[in-house]
């Protein structure tokens, strides 16, 4: 090895130099304070890529006898196909495994039989899951964007139970073979599914009998925790024939629910919501609370489009949608309470505590 210099190198150039030429290292080191020898270190070291390593014949049998013992390792374990099973197809796939606290996909080999589609991980010998075909009842193909990009996950409904997300080499195949054996078995499968019925994040929050009406994406103002202001989070607004409630999606979970019983009126405006942020659209859902009166407050485009929806939720209830009529705290004149509570009083200048607290922030932020 010549030792080399080269300017404008990266971190990466030099790990592969390292790997691909090797390292050794021969070095005595003695630490001393104030002139006393106290620690003495004798260092002889080899660093190197596998393949430069066995190249200068290090570790070679190290690395036969591993090799050796994987091979026959994976020959001994085999898949099992349950009695008269047969394979139609297998490919790499991943499961995406979501339950009590761990959440991840977990990857194997998929095997789609005529009787069911299962995971296969061979290092442990484990079904990770598996499914009947005849309890199918559809599929849906969505894309969407994970860590490495975007990719195509096929969720599978079943007639019972939750909806399985499944990743795979290629996902059109997989769904074309099994349409095809389910009508083999003489299975109809329902087309049309709406991606919203079987969204991941809906399948973790949907109590029984709960269904979605309306759903997008929307920004929600999570008030303010511990040494934290308040602050606008993106999640997911779902109305349901239930509930109204907003997900989460860096926690994963619902940060706020009301029933539609509780729901006591909403009101959309443009607002701004800081400097930069200026003239978007507002909803806010006035609710009751523990006997008081709360205000949840969120931020969408479509904003108006919410709003027109709960109230006709309110009026199939017989509640009154219109916006109720208060008297200013300070003068006494009568306004709008969404304006009261939103922008204050336009004659005297009064604003709700709640109101003066969110500018403080915006101002500090």
């Amino acid at each position: 090895m010549e030792p080399q210099r080269q300017l404008q190198i990266t971190l990466t150039d030099v790990l592969d130099r390292l790997l691909d030429k090797g390292l050794v290292i021969n070095a005595d080191v003695i630490i001393s304070v104030a002139g006393i020898p106290l620690i003495g270190l004798t260092l002889r070291a080899a660093l190197a890529g596998m393949e430069t390593m066995l190249a200068y014949g290090v570790m070679k049998d190290w690395d036969q006898a591993t090799r050796a013992w994987e091979s026959e390792h994976r020959k001994k374990i085999a898949v099992q196909l349950l009695e008269g099973e047969k394979e139609v197809l297998k490919m790499f796939g991943s499961y995406w495994y979501s339950k009590g606290i761990y959440m991840a996909w977990r990857s194997g080999w998929l095997y789609l039989t005529d009787k069911r589609l299962f995971l296969y991980q061979q290092d442990f010998n484990e079904v990770i899951f598996q499914f009947p075909l005849e309890n199918l009842n559809g599929m849906v193909i969505k894309n969407e964007f994970h860590n490495r990009g975007e990719v195509d996950v096929i969720y599978l409904v079943p007639k019972q139970g939750r909806v399985i997300q499944l990743k795979a080499q290629d996902v059109h195949q997989l769904k074309h073979e099994i349409e095809k054996q389910t009508k083999e078995m003489g299975i109809t499968l329902e087309d049309g599914l709406s991606l919203g019925e079987v969204e991941d994040k809906a399948l973790e929050f949907l109590k029984e009998g709960e269904r979605i009406t309306h759903r997008s994406r929307m920004w929600h103002l999570i008030l303010h925790e511990g040494v934290l202001g308040d602050n606008w989070r993106p999640g997911y607004l779902y109305l349901t024939n239930k509930r109204l409630c907003w997900w989460y999606d860096f926690e994963r979970k619902i940060r706020f629910e009301v029933p539609i019983d509780k729901i006591m009126a909403c009101t959309e405006e443009i607002r701004d919501l800081s400097g930069m942020l200026t003239h978007k659209r507002v909803l806010d859902v006035i609710y009751s609370n523990n006997c008081t009166k709360s205000i949840a407050t969120f931020s969408a485009r479509n904003a108006e489009e919410w709003d027109k929806a709960i109230k006709k939720v309110l009026l199939t209830q017989g509640k009154v949608v219109e916006d109720e009529i208060e008297a200013c705290p300070q003068c006494g004149r009568e306004a709008k309470k969404s304006m009261l509570l939103g922008k204050g009083c336009k004659i005297c200048g009064w604003t709700s505590p709640r109101l003066k607290q969110r500018v403080a922030n915006v101002i500090k932020a």
